[in-house]
């Protein structure tokens, strides 16, 4: 059985699903990607409501993975607003390397701890 590359990351998606939540004192961090642009979300999963969002739509700092470390950094920045210090990763079926590790060091150095 071939499968596509939306339906691999799918599979690898669910199985996270499964163990990572996020709740109001610590929500999930949670990473999309698109060919041209990265998302970040952090979310309360109990609640069901996204508590902050970034993406690089309007921001343009460079090359794609120099855009993912400063939607990093905005999303910290938003956290530490709104009181959130601690967060879950969900990487969302992508593997740990370019744009996806970019975001999760840039919230690293913008203060989050995961």
């Amino acid at each position: 059985m071939t499968s596509t590359k939306q339906e691999a990351r799918n599979r690898r998606r669910q199985k996270t699903v499964k163990t990572v939540r996020g709740t109001a004192e610590r929500p999930r961090l949670s990473v999309f990607r698109s060919n041209e642009h990265i998302y970040a979300q952090l979310i309360d999963d109990e609640a069901g409501k996204t508590l902050a969002s970034a993406s690089d739509i309007k921001m343009k700092v460079g090359k794609k993975a120099e855009n993912a470390k400063a939607i990093g950094n905005e999303i910290a920045k938003i956290a530490k607003e709104k009181k959130i210090e601690t967060c879950v990763f969900d990487r969302n079926g992508y593997k740990y390397h370019g744009r996806t590790q970019a975001v999760a060091e840039g919230a690293r150095e913008g203060g989050l701890k995961f």
